[in-house]
């Protein structure tokens, strides 16, 4: 199996330099009106859809971090040009980002989403680190919407409200895009080691302490104002691929901090999303589970195939022996799942979503899922060069 997954990762690391980024920095950020487009059809040309403020700083990272291992195209004018766009066209008074705009820039949904500003904060940190020259500034962003955050929805016993005032029911899944900019932001040089390993440890603890079954061992998405699982079938939903991102970002923290239970956890999670997450005839993740473990919807989306492959790299790396090889089998299987998405007409689109028959859905590629693939590719590049 290890020459099979060098092999997957040369053909993915090609697929990536070679057709995604260029095709994506030249159809998908858009010169003229700036910022990046939602989505490209399939015959390579972009679409006037909304456009998600989430996508710009998800996009703004894949130029950050492509410009930062070496990619020879013009990442500097989209990652730039991305982040002014998001500022101009999502910004708002007090230093949060709205949720929607139009294709033409204009702003159609202001609504506060901490999802959405998980996502300026990690753009900060990427954009700090390739840009030293933007390293002062972006120290300053990043501190003053970490501020706002606790000032505005600041929970009262760990992690964060919805908006201010609250709404139910509370996520989980909002924490996880916080605790992965948090895992960024205290390694930059500059930014306030301190504060951010403060706000990963509370949330990573939040994870271990509530939003894990502590029976099951099993990751929920949505909770009640206590943190208890919300009432009813929502309180019961299990995201395979969500099992899978926290797995590796737990992997990371416990790395970091030396904590072994965040290990035995994520280990927990990578088991359930294996087993029951993973449809065994099309060797991919589906897109929901019950809390009993049961399939709630078998459609299979691209980006839990790259959580899966995330997760499985990084157990590879830190095991060894027979425990390594099933793990690198595993992130073998999910490097194929990948690749079974990217199949596409114009190399360096992607398939979003696959039904349970097998077939995939006709329709455009949407820009949100690229963030999810160029970090995996890295991760998968990053690991195999540990072992």
């Amino acid at each position: 199996m290890g020459m099979d997954i060098h092999l997957q990762a040369g053909e993915l690391a090609g697929w990536l330099n070679d057709a995604a980024l260029p095709l994506w920095r030249q159809k998908g950020f858009d010169g003229e009106g700036g910022g990046f487009v939602e989505t490209i059809d399939m015959k390579g040309e972009p679409t006037r859809a909304d456009r998600r403020s989430r996508v710009q700083p998800r996009q703004v990272y894949c130029f950050a971090a492509a410009g930062r291992r070496g990619w020879d195209g013009d990442w500097r004018t989209a990652a730039e040009g991305g982040l002014l766009y998001f500022d101009r066209v999502y910004g708002q008074p007090g230093g949060f980002y709205g949720a929607l705009a139009n294709a033409d820039g204009k702003l159609i949904d202001a609504s506060f989403d901490l999802y959405n500003q998980a996502f300026a904060l990690l753009a900060f940190a990427h954009l700090a680190e390739v840009l030293p020259e933007r390293g002062a500034e972006m120290v300053g962003r990043s501190d003053n919407l970490r501020r706002q955050l606790e000032a505005r929805c600041k929970h009262p016993l760990a992690g964060f409200e919805e908006d201010d005032p609250p709404r139910l029911p509370l996520g989980s899944n909002p924490h996880m895009h916080l605790f992965e900019a948090c895992l960024a932001s205290e390694e930059v040089e500059g930014f306030d080691r301190v504060a951010w390993a403060n706000l990963a440890d509370e949330i990573a603890h939040l994870a271990m302490d509530r939003f894990i079954d502590a029976e099951s061992g099993a990751l929920r998405e949505f909770f009640d104002h206590d943190w208890a699982p919300f009432p009813g079938e929502k309180g019961r939903i299990v995201e395979p691929g969500h099992l899978f991102e926290w797995a590796w970002l737990l992997l990371r923290w416990a790395e970091r901090r030396g904590n072994a239970q965040a290990i035995v956890k994520a280990r927990r999670l990578f088991e359930i999303g294996e087993k029951d997450g993973t449809c065994h005839d099309r060797d991919v993740v589906v897109m929901t589970l019950l809390d009993d473990f049961s399939v709630a919807d078998p459609t299979a989306r691209l980006w839990p195939q790259t959580e899966w492959l995330k997760a499985a790299i990084r157990f590879s790396a830190l095991t060894e022996g027979a425990e390594r090889e099933r793990y690198l089998a595993s992130a073998g299987r999910a490097a194929a799942a990948l690749q079974r998405f990217l199949d596409v007409p114009v190399r360096g689109l992607w398939r979003d979503k696959q039904k349970a028959d097998g077939s995939f859905v006709e329709e455009p590629a949407p820009a949100s899922t690229f963030y999810h693939i160029l970090c995996a590719i890295y991760e998968l590049e990053d690991c195999l060069k540990r072992m």
